[in-house]
């Protein structure tokens, strides 16, 4: 008996604490805003530019392997056991570079896109906290990222996107 009093009272505290914290939650889909960010269009300039840069590299370390490697197959037969040894360890070189070159080649991509995207998603961060402040959200939760969403549900009476947007100073497209 006395269990079940102190089982109600802990409901009812808990209930009237929750009550009183007074949360209001929104929530807007973050790669929305930074699409719509005027300089996206230049990070995503950049980013290509660099991209193409680093494929070029790529395409011509590739070339280069494919040449030793033909002019191997061609004059094969015509080397000594020394000099077939001393190709292929070039060759096997010339493939070790290439690989390890692709994948600093996606680590550089991906760190050069962090490092462009940063300026970008402090600014909507602030705006988002700006946003909160002073409308009175003790939450804003991401949606619209396939996979990555933290909002199961939420009525659209609280997306706070076109805020944020006008925040930034962006007119929202119409539709949405």
């Amino acid at each position: 008996m006395k269990t079940r009093i102190l089982i109600a009272c802990l409901a009812i505290a808990i209930g009237s604490t929750a009550k009183a914290q007074n949360i209001k939650i929104g929530y807007t889909n973050a790669e929305y805003v930074l699409s719509l960010l005027p300089e996206a269009k230049q990070i995503e300039a950049d980013l290509s530019a660099y991209e193409k840069q680093l494929q070029n590299q790529l395409q011509s370390k590739y070339q280069e392997l494919q040449t030793k490697v033909a002019d191997y197959q061609q004059n094969e037969a015509s080397y000594n056991d020394l000099i077939k040894a001393d190709k292929q360890r070039e060759i096997n070189t010339m493939q070790e570079s290439l690989q390890e070159f692709q994948t600093n080649a996606e680590s550089s991509m991906l760190k050069k896109r962090n490092d462009l995207l940063k300026p970008a998603v402090e600014k909507i961060g602030n705006a988002i906290k700006e946003v909160a402040e002073a409308n009175g959200y003790s939450h804003i939760l991401s949606s619209g990222s396939p996979g990555v969403d933290i909002l199961l549900y939420a009525s659209e009476d609280y997306d706070v996107t076109n805020l944020i947007l006008a925040k930034l100073g962006i007119d929202a497209p119409t539709g949405n």
